[in-house]
């Protein structure tokens, strides 16, 4: 969980849950953000949060549909194995040891104003994990995604226990079906990128 903060307009995109198209608009906002990948990195998707509070679940349920989507996907951070702030760095230390050069795609619920709650957002760079409850950890992703699940600025352990698990479920579902979609794209553009190299060589 972390808060909000202000990022260059080009650098992010915002979208509502309720919004009809929303679907669609983060899928392809995620692939865009995906073509930044070079040639020989793996996608490792680190969804942080904890199934203990219902505003900070939203990590932990976007792994674990994620998962049941794409099984063969790595991904860390699951309502079975949450990835939270006591074992960030764990699984972070673990993700470097398995992988040379990780592309780390970091998923985290967020804090914001009241006119934000329900906007999922695709930002280029690091997040900073637990910033809303004043915790100092590791900054993770080459890009990430949020989702402004309560208002922050005050209370935010109470907050947290008292979010509305059906808008963090909506916007989990459509994270982890975005994530999804683009990672199938993504790698079908890569088939076919080396299948075309492959016929220019010949």
């Amino acid at each position: 969980m972390y808060r909000a903060e202000q990022t260059a307009m080009q650098d992010r995109f915002s979208c509502h849950f309720e919004d009809p198209l929303c679907f669609n608009k983060i899928e392809k906002a995620i692939h865009a953000k995906m073509r930044d990948v070079e040639s020989g990195r793996d996608l490792v998707f680190l969804c942080i949060g904890t199934d203990r509070a219902t505003g900070d679940c939203l990590g932990p349920l976007v792994g674990s549909r994620l998962k049941s989507l794409t099984p063969s996907a790595a991904i860390y951070g699951t309502l079975e194995t949450p990835v939270h702030a006591t074992n960030l760095q764990e699984a972070l230390d673990e993700i470097y040891t398995i992988y040379t050069q990780p592309f780390i795609i970091a998923v985290d619920a967020c804090l914001g104003n009241a006119d934000r709650i329900g906007y999922i957002n695709v930002r280029r760079g690091s997040l900073k994990p637990g910033t809303a409850l004043n915790k100092t950890l590791p900054e993770v992703g080459d890009f990430h995604i949020s989702a402004v699940v309560n208002v922050g600025g005050f209370f935010e352990h109470m907050v947290l226990q008292n979010t509305r698990l059906f808008i963090v479920y909506k916007m989990a579902d459509i994270i982890a079906k975005g994530l999804y979609l683009a990672r199938v794209k993504f790698i079908s553009g890569q088939v076919k990128e080396n299948i075309e190299a492959e016929m220019g060589r010949s």
